[in-house]
């Protein structure tokens, strides 16, 4: 199995709307990292498994779109707690709408909220 990871970074603002999130229901800045990791049996004629531009490509999609943004205000967000588990399912939706993933196993997306803290979030493609 071979396995291409790219990843990007952008801060962006959101607030908790669970029950009683304490400060976190307040409005406040992340430094996300965005990495996208494909993974699949075989690779293409070019001998890759993705062509890594096109993968920059969706990052900086996905950055441009949420880059200095509130993400409880974004359409993917709305009726959901913005939570980073939640953003990594929107963010996974994206990438494998605009990839190719023909001869791809999984993609998975892995958001890094900060330094300590991060959620994933596989599925088969």
């Amino acid at each position: 199995m071979y396995t291409v990871s790219v990843r990007d970074d952008f801060i962006a603002q959101h607030y908790l709307t669970v029950p009683d999130p304490g400060p976190e229901g307040e409005v406040h800045s992340h430094h996300y990292e965005a990495e996208l990791t494909l993974a699949g049996p075989e690779l293409d004629e070019d001998d890759y498994l993705v062509d890594i531009e096109a993968v920059e490509a969706v990052l900086a999609e996905i950055r441009a779109r949420y880059e200095d943004a509130l993400l409880n205000d974004q359409p993917m967000f709305e009726s959901h707690n913005p939570s980073v588990e939640h953003f990594a399912r929107v963010v996974w939706k994206l990438a494998a709408d605009e990839l190719d993933t023909d001869h791809l196993s999984t993609l998975t997306v892995t958001i890094h909220e900060d330094d300590d803290a991060w959620a994933a979030y596989e599925e088969s493609v």
